[in-house]
């Protein structure tokens, strides 16, 4: 059931890559709620990915715009701004890179200037975004900025490498930030720390499927889905959080609180029997 929770507002997506992403559900969940929104993912991204595609059916424009360039970012504020009728109401930051998850890089062998890479690409590009926005003026008093991020900021997934260092990057930037945004215009500034969804980026880490079936077990509601995460972004763009900043929020299924199920007990003490024997 549509409740109209966005209609009137004026947001920003980044990173909706192709029908399975979570900015790509969020930008259509939004959509569906009365936003107006501009799309927007890096140059290659553009041409590669399918995001005209969900451009035409949300009626909307796409501005590209390198993430690690403060020009472009300004480019894309001034821009979503004249194309809208106005400041911006709330942004999606849903944007990871690592050159050294692809290259299957162990962490005690990571490339440092690819490290660099991801930490710039993934976290510090929300430090960008908000300071662009912030100098700009660009934001609506009482907006809202949603970064996604993984429970690998806060615990420790030997695979995920790089990746993990960047998401705890970012969420120090939402703590911070959103105090001084805050501070000067009312806007909220949040992580959501989803579960391991099925989107190009998630299947990109390796022994992603068993994390994902992990999590299944390990969480009393199950998974979060990437239409459940569209959703509960909504919720935060709306008026009907707005006093909620500077948090990093666990949306999966219960497992960020979760020792261990006893669905994977039952799991691990069946593989073992089927060693034993």
């Amino acid at each position: 059931m549509l409740n109209k929770l966005l209609l009137g507002k004026r947001g920003i997506i980044t990173g909706a890559l192709n029908e399975n992403s979570l900015a790509w559900k969020t930008a259509l969940k939004a959509y569906e709620e009365g936003a107006q929104i501009v799309l927007t993912n890096s140059h290659y991204a553009i041409k590669k990915g399918g995001i005209q595609k969900l451009a035409e059916q949300i009626n909307c424009k796409v501005i590209p715009a390198d993430v690690t360039n403060m020009d472009e970012l300004e480019n894309l504020f001034t821009k979503s701004q004249e194309i809208m009728g106005g400041k911006i109401d709330f942004v999606l930051h849903s944007i990871g890179m690592s050159k050294n998850i692809r290259k299957k890089m162990p962490y005690t062998l990571l490339d440092y200037d690819d490290y660099h890479k991801t930490l710039d690409v993934s976290a510090i590009s929300l430090h960008r975004i908000l300071s662009t926005a912030y100098k700009m003026d660009a934001m609506s008093e009482w907006g809202s900025v949603v970064a996604l991020s993984y429970i690998a900021a806060q615990r420790t997934f030997s695979f995920y490498t790089d990746m993990a260092e960047a998401k705890a990057v970012l969420e120090s930037i939402v703590r911070s930030y959103g105090y001084h945004y805050g501070k000067y215009r009312k806007v909220r500034v949040n992580s959501v720390s989803q579960s391991p969804t099925k989107t190009t980026a998630g299947g990109g880490i390796e022994c992603f499927s068993g994390l994902y079936e992990l999590s299944q077990l390990n969480s009393p509601l199950g998974n979060a889905s990437a239409e459940a995460c569209a959703d509960y972004c909504v919720s935060l763009f709306s008026d009907y959080t707005k006093m909620v900043t500077m948090q990093n929020l666990y949306h999966d299924g219960g497992f960020s609180c979760t020792g261990v199920s006893e669905e994977l007990l039952q799991v691990l003490a069946h593989e073992q029997s089927d060693i034993e024997l």
